[in-house]
């Protein structure tokens, strides 16, 4: 059904990897054979020695390990080159098309191994099954990336290149081993990646924000913009959708903050997270959008869909890029408008950039409490400021008191969120919003996230602390849905602890 496999006739050149001593091929070796013996590899012993005196001369941190795994990898990435051709030449792929993921995958295994047995390559079985894994993965899935993608504790992979892969783990960034075969097979995976949401990157379009299907973001950028190959960055989600509860583990806000953060999403305060980079107030957002009432109509406006909505009664929108001729484009703002003609009753916007941010906080004064959106911004009062920024970046010539009027009846709370330099995440702030004295904005902290040290690991140590606030500024809205009294107890419970 595939073609004809195994029917090379042996005159490709010769792999990096060394072959065994010359045995005839059998000779009923043609297109039904499916798997042939895998043939035994003699142990390597020369290159035993450079290692040893390499760790004889150097500190243990030394690169020279670092040096001769690239050696083993261009052997085996030119082996793995090789096989690679021979499978394209072999394999009819509109037939493969047709087969399930697994059966595809089973399809593809066996054709290697043929291909393996009838060249006579001389690998180990580990090498066998990390080459015939790694084909599989290039074929069907997204090549290097998969074994990345598929660890939940990565929470950011960035590619520099064919050459260099680096990861975030707990906070800290990593080199891999992983390489691609050249910087041609990077820039195919990542058009395979963004061609699944119906968008490009080529040379005519070398700037791409896409999403993975697991809402995954994904930025693209290619040459000649990026000097030394195909850039690509993908900020992961984790399989399991994180709660409070959950953050409450990890010690990004204490059990008390959590309770004062579900009562806050529960009484339709409008909220605006804060924070820099990785900070993770995606993350944040989804937790909180756990506490609206599953009756309530919720629309969402991204530029990539990232958030995970567990309602039942949600409507997703996504910004659309300008095609080659500069037409069609969609904006947050564009979004934002036309959501407000859906009749929602909560809008979230995934993140705020630009003059948008005036729609939403029109629609947060017009009806639709309980709306939230994310602000890149590294303090509450930063916060302000970038908000009275960004309408001024609209072109509106509002009176600077009048836009700040606008946003005090429009912003109930600001939740910042911080990575701190050892890596960890925490919620730092929980400040309301309570009104005007002059010209000035004016905010009360309800919890605060005071840093006391270190341990003996490196790591920050911090209490969430109550700033000894009673009666937010909220209370009246949390007595209207009859949360006044969890509130109170929550407060006096972090007032105590803290003490």
């Amino acid at each position: 059904m595939f073609g004809r496999r195994g029917s090379d006739d042996g005159n490709r050149p010769t792999p990096a990897f060394r072959p065994l001593a010359p045995t005839p091929a059998p000779a009923g070796a043609t297109g039904d054979t499916l798997v042939a013996p895998r043939p035994a590899v003699p142990a390597p012993a020369a290159p035993a020695a450079p290692p040893k005196r390499a760790l004889e001369t150097s500190p243990p941190l030394a690169p020279e390990p670092r040096r001769a795994q690239r050696e083993r990898s261009e052997s085996y990435y030119d082996t793995k080159s090789q096989v690679f051709s021979a499978l394209i030449d072999t394999i009819d792929l509109s037939q493969l098309a047709k087969l399930d993921p697994e059966s595809a995958r089973e399809e593809i295994r066996d054709i290697v191994n043929d291909i393996i047995a009838i060249k006579n390559f001389a690998m180990s079985i580990a090498e066998q099954e990390e080459l015939l894994e790694d084909i599989c993965n290039d074929v069907l899935g997204y090549g290097p990336l998969e074994p990345l993608l598929a660890r939940d504790d990565i929470a950011d992979i960035m590619v520099n290149g064919a050459k260099q892969v680096f990861i975030e783990v707990n906070g800290k960034v990593e080199q891999t081993s992983i390489r691609f075969r050249d910087n041609q097979q990077l820039l195919n995976i990542c058009q395979r990646i963004v061609s699944q949401v119906g968008r490009r990157v080529d040379e005519s379009s070398p700037i791409c924000d896409a999403r993975l299907p697991d809402g995954s973001r994904v930025n693209v950028i290619a040459p000649p913009l990026s000097i030394d190959g195909t850039a690509l960055t993908i900020r992961k989600f984790k399989k399991d959708k994180l709660t409070l509860d959950q953050l409450v583990k990890f010690g990004a806000i204490s059990p008390h903050g959590a309770e004062v953060l579900k009562i806050i999403g529960r009484v339709r305060c409008n909220i605006v997270i804060s924070g820099g980079t990785g900070s993770g107030k995606t993350t944040l957002l989804n937790c909180l959008t756990n506490y609206i009432d599953r009756e309530e109509r919720v629309i969402t406006c991204e530029d990539s869909a990232e958030l995970q909505l567990q309602q039942p009664h949600v409507v997703r929108l996504e910004t659309r890029p300008p095609n080659l001729e500069g037409e069609g484009e969609v904006t947050m703002r564009d979004l934002v408008k036309n959501c407000l003609r859906m009749r929602p009753e909560r809008i979230i916007v995934g993140e705020v950039r630009g003059p948008e941010v005036f729609d939403l906080l029109q629609a947060m004064n017009t009806g639709h409490d309980g709306s939230m959106g994310t602000i890149h911004s590294n303090s509450p009062r930063e916060c302000l400021n970038r908000i009275e920024s960004m309408i001024a970046m609209g072109g509106f010539s509002l009176p600077q008191k009048t836009v700040r009027e606008i946003i005090v009846g429009s912003v109930d709370v600001i939740i910042q969120a911080a990575r701190l330099r050892d890596g960890s995440r925490r919620i730092t702030h929980i400040t309301e919003v309570i009104g005007m004295e002059g010209d000035v904005i004016i905010t009360q902290d309800l919890v605060l996230y005071n840093i006391k040290g270190e341990d003996q690991n490196g790591r920050l140590v911090g209490q969430h602390v109550s700033t000894g606030i009673g009666r937010p500024h909220f209370w009246d809205r949390a007595r209207y849905y009859g949360e006044e009294a969890r509130l109170a107890t929550a407060l006096e419970s972090m007032e105590k602890g803290s003490d």
